[in-house]
């Protein structure tokens, strides 16, 4: 069975899992939201402990995971990493062993670095003995395209062939974002069968290598990628739009030098008018936090077509799915 082969396994990123693996995570996420819904317990992971480690600020993916533990009968630890011994520099080596040998499972953001890491994540999977679990890096979210993946086919159904999905940059004035969301849709997604189209000013490009591996998955799966330097083109006859901010990748070391190349682009935000462009039935999607006036307009993400809020909450129930069938 898929299920059986899953437990211990590393959860780094969604390109490590098979497609029937992926499968198997979306139908349990879906079946722990039943469960959840109508009250029928669900302790998958009685008494077992995941500890939270975060380089970074979180809302979404902390919660998901407190609650998701508890509600699965677990308990988690949070640590940030400024109160741990990390701040004073000790190595991933020591990390993974020690706390692997506390717990049950070992989750990790660090994701505003670009080269640090998913390979910190990795340097910890290697000498821990319980499964990893990437809460975003600087190359993938696969915590957050998964709910993403999930709030997608409650709408359109599993056989997603055909559909328009654009991944697009936004702009925003308050800090250079990760890449990682845009990378782990473009990663994802073309597995589904979703045709996709990236789009942002020239300088905010991806990662040359996520791209390569994006383009593989694409062909094999009889799929496009287009990519484009203009927002408008990109949104005419999408199905779904994914517009959200990110940094300038050779700047992260000089944030604002990143700010003020992202003031020429003021005018890559998603209105009204921009939905327009897409189709009727069209979805807007953002991982959250959204800058509303900047990046997307109260009226979009406040509208019918916004589905943010299945989405933030399908964090939950991917999240209890990743840990139940890993730990």
């Amino acid at each position: 069975m898929v299920t059986e082969g899953l437990k211990g396994k590393d959860y780094i990123s969604t390109q490590d899992w098979s497609k029937e693996e992926l499968e198997e995570l979306l139908r349990f996420a879906s079946e722990l939201k039943d469960k959840k819904k109508k009250g029928i317990p669900h302790r998958y992971c009685q008494d077992k402990t995941i500890f939270l480690l975060f380089f970074d600020k979180s809302t979404r993916t902390r919660n998901a995971f407190e609650a998701g533990i508890t509600q699965l009968g677990g308990h988690a630890h949070y640590i940030d990493v400024q109160t741990s011994q990390i701040a004073h520099g000790e190595n991933a080596k020591d990390t993974g062993i020690i706390l692997s040998s506390y717990g049950h499972a070992i989750a990790i953001r660090h994701d505003l670095v670009p080269g640090e890491g998913n390979a910190y994540m990795r340097e910890i999977a290697r000498w821990a003995e319980v499964p990893v679990i990437n809460l975003q890096c600087d190359i993938d979210h696969p915590t957050q395209t998964i709910a993403d993946l999930m709030t997608i086919r409650e709408r359109f159904g599993t056989n997603l062939r055909g559909l328009r999905m654009v991944v697009s940059w936004a702009y925003t004035p308050s800090y250079a974002k990760p890449l990682s969301v845009p990378q782990g849709l473009l990663l994802l997604m073309p597995r589904f069968g979703l045709d996709l189209v990236v789009a942002h000013p020239k300088e905010f490009k991806l990662m040359p290598e996520v791209i390569e591996i994006a383009k593989q998955n694409a062909r094999e799966n009889n799929v496009n990628i287009e990519f484009t330097d203009n927002m408008k083109d990109a949104f005419a006859g999408a199905d779904i739009v994914y517009p959200k901010s990110w940094g300038v990748l050779e700047l992260f070391d000089k944030p604002q030098e990143a700010l003020a190349l992202a003031e020429k682009y003021k005018e890559w935000r998603c209105d009204e008018g921009m939905m327009k462009l897409a189709r009727e039935h069209a979805i807007y999607m953002h991982c959250l936090p959204a800058d509303r006036g900047n990046e997307v307009t109260d009226e979009v993400i406040d509208g019918a077509q916004s589905v943010v809020y299945q989405e933030a909450e399908n964090r939950l129930h991917t999240a209890k799915a990743i840990m139940a069938l890993t730990m």
